[in-house]
């Protein structure tokens, strides 16, 4: 197995699959209000209490999260979908009166401007507090079809516009907290979770092809050719090593896709953007492989500018592209500071072979120069032997 293949494989088994969680079970609730079952969400350091009734098909709910005073939370069933769109939300702030209050409105892509409206299901009581910096919404609600295995969403910001709740930062955490929970066992299957994994995944392979395998194939094409005995095993190892990485930058591209086909309404410009630039140089310089005119064509100096030129760009916008990624992934810093790390020691390769190299190529071109010297003063040699002794002879017949 290769040390890129390796390297990926290594990568890949280190994905952040584990989500920290604080414990439920002591949140201090208000008097007369005990809850059966509770949940530690994994995201927004939030908890969820509930009791359910079969008997009228109802469930009581305490959706509790940090917050300020100046902020608001939410918390919603979606009926359809798992995520944001169609969320029947339940929100809880301040209002202009500095009063708590709560609001309900059902989320969707187009219309996104909170008012108090009413939702789907029945809910029988609603109330919020705050208390300690955390936010709490009470509830009773009535449960959609009576499925008792509910898609919910909870969201928590500070943003607001005309006194009402208004958007929420895009990346991290408020773009990962849906679930699947079930009501009756208390198990959850985080689907921000599940999306979470495929953006880890969608992360790892485009910093391992674009980000690690491109630059390590540079490498090897720009340094390797300078050592004689390396030629021609640098060259196909230039090209296995970008063939590689463009393979697997394609199953990058498709996980960017399809996340992007699932996360409707969210939209990352500059992110999408340079990668669809990225992708399309790349396959140019996969195709300029397979027109690659022989070293003595009169076109192949207009190749090698146009190769190197795509070349480096390729690379420059994917350690540009990754570090966008990071910021809206949002991960735990060590992997950010790997990235760097390995960035940093390629570089650093790259500058001592760079000195190694020149300095190759100097010495060799001296030792020519000698021999070109040396190779000219004996001819030179011979023919002035030649002319002194015309010259000798010349001079005796004067």
């Amino acid at each position: 197995m290769s040390i890129p293949l390796l390297l990926f494989v290594l990568l890949l088994s280190l994905l952040p699959l584990s989500f920290s969680q604080q414990s439920c079970a002591h949140d201090i609730m208000p008097e007369n209000k005990l809850y059966s079952l509770c949940n530690s969400l994994p995201q927004l350091s939030a908890n969820l209490h509930w009791t359910y009734h079969p008997s009228n098909s109802t469930v009581d709910i305490a959706y509790r999260a940090p917050q300020s005073s100046d902020g608001w939370i939410a918390w919603a069933l979606n009926p359809t979908a798992t995520g944001m769109n169609g969320a029947e939300t339940i929100f809880a702030f301040y209002d202009s009166k500095g009063v708590m209050t709560t609001v309900t409105y059902p989320i969707t892509y187009t219309n996104t401007t909170v008012r108090n409206s009413s939702l789907s299901f029945k809910i029988y009581s609603m109330s919020s507090q705050f208390s300690n910096n955390v936010m709490s919404i009470y509830a009773t609600i009535e449960l959609p079809n009576n499925k008792t295995k509910v898609n919910h969403v909870w969201q928590s910001s500070t943003i607001f516009t005309n006194g009402m709740p208004s958007g929420h930062a895009a990346t991290g955490a408020n773009v990962r907290s849906t679930a699947t929970l079930d009501l009756l066992s208390g198990e959850s299957s985080g689907s921000g979770n599940s999306r979470l994994h495929r953006k880890n995944i969608h992360g790892v392979l485009n910093a391992v092809s674009w980000g690690i395998l491109m630059p390590i194939g540079a490498i090897i094409a720009r340094y390797m050719r300078v050592f004689k005995s390396a030629d021609p095993a640098w060259f196909y190892l230039h090209v296995a090593c970008q063939c590689s990485a463009y393979i697997v930058g394609v199953a990058g591209w498709g996980t960017g896709l399809k996340l992007g086909s699932d996360s409707k309404g969210i939209t990352y410009d500059s992110h999408r953007d340079i990668g669809i630039a990225l992708f399309s140089l790349a396959t140019l310089q996969v195709f300029a492989l397979l027109l690659r005119p022989k070293k003595d064509h009169k076109y192949r100096l207009y190749w090698n500018i146009y190769h190197h030129v795509i070349g480096y760009t390729v690379i420059i916008l994917s350690v540009i592209n990754i570090f966008k990624g990071f910021d809206i992934l949002d991960p735990e810093r060590k992997w950010k500071h790997a990235y760097i790390a390995i960035i940093v020691t390629l570089g650093g390769i790259a500058v001592a072979l760079e000195a190694i190299t020149w300095g190759i190529v100097l010495k060799r071109k001296r030792s020519d120069s000698s021999e070109k010297s040396h190779r000219g003063t004996n001819g030179v040699n011979g023919l002035n032997g030649t002319n002194g002794y015309g010259a000798s002879r010349q001079h005796q017949v004067t």
